[in-house]
């Protein structure tokens, strides 16, 4: 990796240069070095350090860098280097665990230091000068795409049931096949841990699961083991989500996090009771408003439904939720994804975008109706014409409904 452009960023340089200054070892760790070998993008850069948190932070402030002891407590200090932060950690080995929790101390070793970890293909590391270091088989199980805990997949658990998601999100991002039959077993095993987790930390993992390159294979199998329905806390609609894939593929679409979650979630609007998947992953304001405006029963958006009411709800609600809801419709009608009319709705979609009502307030006041209800059933009783009418677009006609309406109630 000696020649990897992450690693000689000027930042990183600097990190390295500051504790090797000091007389300590580091090492890039887990993600970071997972991606460069697998070609993909390596964003957040975390290293692990011979040095204690304390060392750490004296050797690189002698470099004139900023140290930050944002988890001084288990270890952790965040250094920033040309104000990029990285998150520097010393070695730790665990004495005794406690879910979560865990008392460790301290160590140089770093085969102690891999251990603690939960997959192997997390626990490689990369010195400065690019060497990988593999202590636990991470990169033979990184080549055969194969997601695998790191000693006993039933310890590593229990150590944080977080982990079971876990093995899933990174299985649909990382593997090829079916889960490791290991880890597997322990999951199903040990699934009932889950309940004790946090909604937001399911949330976290559950949305970057749901547009993993291989969601759609990876969700089967948790349904088929029973962690996805205690998961989500009710009965995933796999079908339903699978056909969403291949609409979105067929159409050319990212994945939706949301919108698969509305998907995978049944019946309608499940997700919106009080005991529902909103409550259960602490959705957002903003998420539950995406969501309510995807889960939506309007006939509009049937495919065999008048082009008008389609164009009626782009209108009222943008393209956008029309979008959205339209391929949720789409996928759980049991269609499939080279279905004609859906192409046809979709591509209304791009064809028309959402029309500004050519009257306002101000137009009705000018023809001299009085300010009060009255402008809002004449605005109200316009905009239903103009609607019905198909958004005619002329200046002139539009004004001359405007006065036809506005006389009407006049006389009324």
């Amino acid at each position: 990796m000696a020649s990897a452009t992450w690693l000689r960023s000027p930042a990183l340089v600097k990190v390295f240069g500051a504790l090797a200054a000091g007389g300590y070892e580091a090492r890039v760790v887990g993600g970071a070095v997972r991606n460069a070998l697998l070609g993909q993008p390596v964003r957040d850069v975390d290293l692990a350090i011979t040095a204690t948190p304390e060392e750490a932070m004296r050797a690189v402030a002698s470099a004139g860098l900023a140290a930050i002891p944002t988890g001084i407590e288990h270890g952790t200090i965040t250094v920033v280097s040309n104000h990029v932060p990285f998150e520097v950690t010393t070695l730790r080995r665990d004495v005794e665990t406690f879910g979560r929790r865990a008392r460790v101390t301290y160590t140089t070793d770093w085969v102690d230091d891999a251990r603690r970890r939960d997959f192997t293909i997390n626990a490689l590391y990369c010195s400065a000068d690019g060497t990988i270091h593999d202590p636990l088989g991470g990169y033979r199980d990184l080549h055969a795409r194969r997601i695998r805990f790191i000693g006993s997949a039933v310890d590593r658990i229990r150590e944080d049931y977080l982990r079971i998601l876990r093995f899933f999100r990174f299985t649909a991002e990382y593997a090829d096949g079916e889960p490791d039959a290991e880890g597997l077993a322990a999951c199903i095993r040990e699934q009932a841990g889950m309940d004790a987790l946090s909604g937001e930390r399911i949330r976290a993992e559950i949305l970057k699961l749901l547009i993993a390159p291989g969601a759609v294979p990876t969700t089967a199998a948790m349904a088929r083991a029973g962690v996805l329905a205690r998961a989500l806390g009710g009965n995933p609609d796999v079908g339903t989500f699978t056909r969403l894939a291949e609409i979105e593929a067929a159409t050319g679409r990212s994945p939706d996090p949301l919108l698969r979650l509305a998907a995978l979630v049944s019946p309608w609007a499940a997700w919106e009771t009080e005991t529902g998947i909103a409550d259960r992953l602490k959705l957002s304001g903003a998420e539950r408003t995406v969501l309510a405006s995807a889960d939506t029963r309007d006939t509009a958006l049937h495919a065999a439904s008048a082009e008008l009411l389609a164009k009626a709800h782009i209108y009222r609600h943008g393209t956008k939720a029309f979008v959205a809801a339209t391929l949720l419709h789409w996928a759980r009608s049991g269609d499939p994804a080279d279905h004609p009319r859906w192409h046809a709705r979709l591509e209304l979609a791009e064809r028309f975008p959402p029309p500004v009502l050519p009257v306002s307030g101000r137009d009705v006041l000018a023809l001299g109706i009085t300010a009060g209800p009255d402008v809002g059933r004449i605005l109200a009783t316009f905009e239903a014409w103009w609607i019905g009418a198909d958004f005619p677009t002329d200046p002139a006609q539009s004004a001359a409904k405007l006065c036809e309406i506005a006389a009407a109630k006049t006389l009324n």
